[in-house]
């Protein structure tokens, strides 16, 4: 039994010195391939380390800092016991869905791919959870990282954004967005890094804000990559201005480094190896541009998990079992008086203890809804027996929904056209009569006390749908509603109807319910329904 006990310390669980092994041994030859696949260290390290807020390569203490938070996280994955996946969910907009392309050469996909074998050799399973989306929806960062826990699992690891396009002209409002993002991050149960994917260069925006947060936050991993940085910092001898690159031009194939995808080397057919060369198509990259993005996240991940697995070997050299330190159980708990100031957000809802809640009803979410859709016959009903009857309503987009003319020919009469197939689709819960009736919530356990509502579809809609909308009757918790408390927010397609909290409730669930009073000129449809 002694000796039974001696291995079972010794192995760490089931990650075992051999498996360390395999891991380590996945790792460098990932490090490897992409090194010779960027011409060498030096020009590797340039385009996929430095062309981020701040380098991956720095030794500065707020550098150091964050690569201890991502070998930490590395670390944790892997002697968990009960953890078998690795996932990374990303929230954004058409970039992060992939659009203009098929969603397979999205850079989330690529990285799953690329990344995938060293999780593998630890056996486990790399997940990228793509919550991208496209505008048609309304949406924008303002009210889609108060969705976070919903539109990606709260359990992902790494928690990615890329929502930059849509942060122009309003950059106060974009750190606003980003910082309480990072600081929900740590309230979830394994306190993923956050990290950002901009497409376009470091110099554009605010760089001096960005620095700030990111060495701010470095202590939680924070940072942003920058795509056409690391065209720029690889050396090709591009000819003019930056913004003029020939690579940038719609459907331009190669980017001075390559002319294809590495896995459209062997593709046969001429019009699909052609798509894989391409570096953008509009304002979205192609999936060369999505591969050099899916490439600087997976060798800074290698390099975490090598370190990651340094830390480990070193407790098994010292006689430790690597899960007394490591293990998930063994993580930290933050509060919010453990948070640092805030630099931009509000601290109303950004220092808290709990991220916020959302009932979503667009697609893909892959979370866990906080407000619920109450049954009309449930027993803690308070409005049960009243007529409810309001409809789900979701966007019917087929395959061919923002994936580019290209690439629809050449999978038109193939079998395989379901792997171009975007996820993301709006929707909502409708009603467009009287005989509609009530939609009634409950809502979740609040901190704060703050709730927002949004509607669809379109960025404006908050003010007619909601606002000044007099054919609809809100109550929380059975009292009506003073609408001259309301207002429009985080964004116009949205509508604030507590700030905090005010209406208490005597039946230990709180409810909002809306009720159609008269019929209407156009359909009411809500989206989100979003609580903190």
């Amino acid at each position: 039994e002694e000796d039974a006990d001696a291995t079972d310390k010794q192995s760490g669980g089931q990650f075992t010195l051999e498996r360390l092994a395999a891991t380590r041994k996945a790792a460098h030859f990932l490090v490897e391939e992409l090194e010779e696949y960027y011409n060498g260290k030096e020009q590797t390290n340039r385009m996929l380390n430095d062309a981020w807020t701040k380098s991956w390569a720095s030794d500065s203490e707020e550098d150091l800092q964050r690569m201890e938070k991502l070998s930490d996280t590395m670390a944790r994955a892997l002697v968990t016991e009960e953890q078998n996946e690795f996932i990374i969910g990303t929230i954004g907009s058409s970039v992060a869905a992939g659009h203009d392309n098929c969603h397979y050469d999205s850079y989330e996909n690529q990285l799953e791919r690329t990344l995938g074998p060293v999780w593998q050799a630890a056996g486990m399973k790399l997940v990228t959870q793509n919550a991208g989306e496209g505008g048609g929806c309304g949406d924008s960062y303002d009210n889609q990282v108060y969705c976070v826990t919903q539109n990606v699992s709260p359990n992902v690891d790494l928690l990615h954004y890329s929502w930059t396009y849509f942060e122009a002209g309003s950059k106060d409002k974009a750190m606003s967005a980003r910082e309480s993002l990072v600081r929900w991050a740590q309230m979830m149960p394994k306190q993923p890094p956050v990290h950002v994917l901009n497409v376009s260069w470091k110099r554009e925006g605010d760089p001096k804000k960005e620095e700030e947060l990111a060495d701010y936050y470095a202590i939680f991993g924070y940072n942003t990559f920058y795509m056409r940085t690391s065209h720029t910092l690889g050396g090709y001898p591009y000819e003019g201005r930056e913004e003029d690159y020939i690579i940038y031009d719609y459907g331009h194939v190669g980017d001075g480094y390559h002319n294809v995808t590495r896995y459209g080397r062997e593709e046969t057919d001429a019009d699909r190896k052609d798509s894989l060369g391409v570096v953008m198509r509009n304002w979205h990259p192609g999936p060369l541009g999505f591969e050099l993005s899916a490439d600087a996240f997976s060798y800074v991940y290698s390099k975490a998990i090598l370190e990651a697995l340094d830390m480990i070997e070193g407790a098994f050299s010292n006689g430790k079992d690597p899960q007394d330190t490591w293990s998930a159980s063994k993580r930290k708990v933050v509060l919010k008086r453990s948070l640092p100031a805030p630099l931009h957000c509000d601290p109303l809802y950004c220092s808290v203890d709990q991220p916020p809640s959302c009932l979503n009803y667009e697609k893909p979410t892959f979370g866990y809804w906080g407000a619920r859709l109450e049954d009309p016959n449930g027993s803690l009903n308070p409005h049960k027996g009243e007529h409810q009857n309001w409809e789900l309503w979701t966007e019917n987009n087929d395959w061919t929904y923002m994936v580019d003319k290209q690439d629809v020919a050449v999978y038109q009469d193939s079998d395989e056209k379901e792997k171009c197939r975007h996820l993301d689709a709006c929707g909502g819960i409708s009603a467009a009569t009287k005989e509609n009736g009530m939609a009634v919530f409950r809502l979740p356990k609040m901190e704060v006390g703050l709730i927002v509502i949004c509607g669809c579809c379109g960025k404006d809609v908050g003010e007619n749908m909601f606002l000044n909308n007099t054919s609809l009757e809100f109550q929380y918790n059975s009292q009506s509603m003073d609408r001259s408390t309301w207002d429009i927010w985080p964004n116009e397609k949205c509508v604030r109807i507590t700030k905090s909290h005010s209406v208490s409730s005597t039946t230990g669930h709180t409810y909002l319910s809306i009720n159609v009073v008269d019929d209407l000129t156009e359909p009411v449809r809500i989206s989100h329904l979003i609580t903190l």
